[in-house]
């Protein structure tokens, strides 16, 4: 079982950076693929980013590519999402996932049913 925890959300104008975290507990956290997702208000959960195991690979929606990052730090249980460039479009909860499918080339999952656990999200806010 793992417990994920977010915060860092806020609000901050466009243009801006932010940084949300992701606190996990259990002991088996090195071991899975991390993924961030958010959801805007009347639209479906979308994917944002993944992490393998151990950080090193990455996965990004276009959407967010080159603007956002996802890292881990397996020793502090901890999966961050720094956010730059921010738009109102990124406005939405954030939520952290955890244990997502990986296939057999590597590859990490992205939809919402391919991840175990989640927590309760945070909001972010991009003004315009």
């Amino acid at each position: 079982q793992v417990q994920l925890v977010e915060s860092g959300g806020g609000l901050v104008q466009a243009g801006g950076s932010l940084r949300v975290s992701c606190a996990a507990s259990g002991r088996t956290f090195s071991d899975y693929t991390m993924g961030w997702f958010r959801q805007a208000p009347g639209k479906e959960r979308e994917f944002v980013a993944a992490i393998n195991w151990s950080g090193g690979s990455t996965y990004y929606a276009d959407s967010v590519k080159g603007r956002f990052t996802i890292s881990r730090d397996n020793a502090k249980n901890t999966v961050y999402l720094q956010m730059n460039s921010l738009k109102p479009e990124d406005t939405a909860v954030y939520y952290c996932a955890a244990d997502g499918a990986v296939d057999e080339s590597g590859a990490m999952g992205y939809r919402p049913d391919e991840y175990r656990y989640w927590g309760q999200g945070t909001q972010v806010t991009v003004s315009s």
